[in-house]
């Protein structure tokens, strides 16, 4: 099926991402004395502001680690839900056209989102390869009963340390296994284990060769307008909900595509960030970012995840390591490949442990999206018959 990425065209960063005009800016200020509908939508936004607050104070060894990334998504999901359980609520105003033209935008920025999830469902692919090479190269330097390292044992490192560095070049043409198929978020089930290619049906769009997470974003951010005060009153305070979902779910995809590989990955987008009482955690997390993608200069990189890093600088010095050792291994070259060895094999661990879990918290985001959409528009469908 063809992608869902728009005709739009690109739009070029052209200003710092931090910079707000003063006409974009509308206060999302409800009504006083509104509604216990009303007090949802503070308390909603006041669940976003200490969720990722807690996200943007995480200390440097967490920040951008596997575990950071799932509570990233953890949070977002819970947002979701919470976001879901207020439109329920609201239904019986759907029939207004402000309400219908409002969630309709939003759910169409959802199906962007979830051909998103699914071009990084295929990165988790990719750092699953790259644990495997990274296993070969731990066990070859790593001899069991102490035996010593001899020439084949280099030879078999060598070969992987090559291996997992040409696995972790940037491929922006798309080119690689991962561009050519898209796994699906659906349980297995018997007939899927038995279908060729062992493939289940997405349920998002698949991503075409010619699909960009990048450009994907920058759509998403350029349809997000802070509402005005006319426009939320109208929608009985609906305006400004939807706007603050959908600013978290665009947000959440870019720290997702800055963090995990996909294809034609890319941070430097124009995102605006308004100046809301909720949305300080954002320009913290943004920054800190950006200043993380400057600090490591890795424009090529295949992701900013913190382990990811730590492969790229553990194969450096252990390529340099093993392409100058000589044979026999003096008591100094012993040691210093069993600190590079022990290095590696924190990592592999790590990925053994979280990325499954990983990929359900991703899976989970999936389905709470899917969900969300498909509740909503049978909540619009009853509202235009009504």
């Amino acid at each position: 099926m063809p992608s869902s990425e728009s005709p739009i065209p690109f739009v070029s960063f052209r200003r710092p991402v931090l910079t707000l005009r003063g006409d974009q800016v509308h206060a999302l200020v409800l009504d006083q004395g509104s509604s216990s509908q009303d007090s949802q939508i503070e308390s909603f936004q006041s669940q976003v502001f200490t969720r990722f607050n807690d996200l943007s104070v995480a200390n440097g060894k967490e920040f951008l680690s596997v575990s950071w990334v799932r509570k990233l998504l953890e949070a977002f999901a819970s947002c979701v839900e919470d976001f879901r359980v207020i439109m329920c609520d609201k239904n019986a105003l759907l029939s207004k056209q402000p309400q219908e033209r409002i969630l309709g935008e939003y759910f169409d920025r959802t199906i962007k989102a979830l051909d998103i999830c699914n071009a990084t469902r295929d990165g988790l692919e990719k750092i699953r390869l790259w644990q495997r090479h990274l296993e070969i190269v731990v066990c070859a330097l790593n001899p069991p009963q102490q035996r010593a390292i001899g020439e084949g044992h280099l030879r078999r490192a060598r070969k992987g340390l090559m291996d997992l560095a040409l696995g972790m070049l940037d491929e922006k043409d798309g080119g690689s296994v991962f561009s050519h198929r898209n796994r699906s978020f659906k349980r297995r089930t018997k007939d899927h284990l038995h279908s060729p290619g062992g493939h289940s049906r997405s349920l998002s769009w698949s991503v075409s060769h010619s699909w960009s997470a990048s450009k994907q974003l920058q759509l998403l951010a350029n349809t997000l307008v802070p509402p005005r005060a006319n426009e939320i009153a109208a929608s009985n305070g609906l305006a400004a909900l939807v706007f603050t979902m959908s600013f978290v779910l665009m947000f959440v995809l870019w720290a997702l595509v800055a963090a995990i590989p996909c294809q034609d990955r890319g941070i430097q987008i124009n995102i605006v960030i308004p100046r809301q009482c909720w949305s300080r955690p954002f320009h913290i997390l943004q920054a800190r970012i950006m200043d993380e993608s400057k600090k490591r200069d890795r424009r090529n990189s295949s992701g900013l995840l913190k382990e990811i890093y730590q492969i790229e600088e553990g194969v450096n010095h252990l390529t340099d390591l093993v392409d100058s050792v000589q044979l026999p291994l003096s008591e100094e070259h012993k040691e210093e490949l069993r600190g590079r060895i022990l290095e590696l094999s924190s990592i592999c661990e790590v990925f053994k442990t979280e990325l499954e879990p990983l990929e359900r918290n991703l899976r989970e985001v999936f389905r709470k999206i899917v969900t969300c959409r498909i509740e909503g528009l049978e909540f619009l469908g009853k509202a235009t018959q009504a």
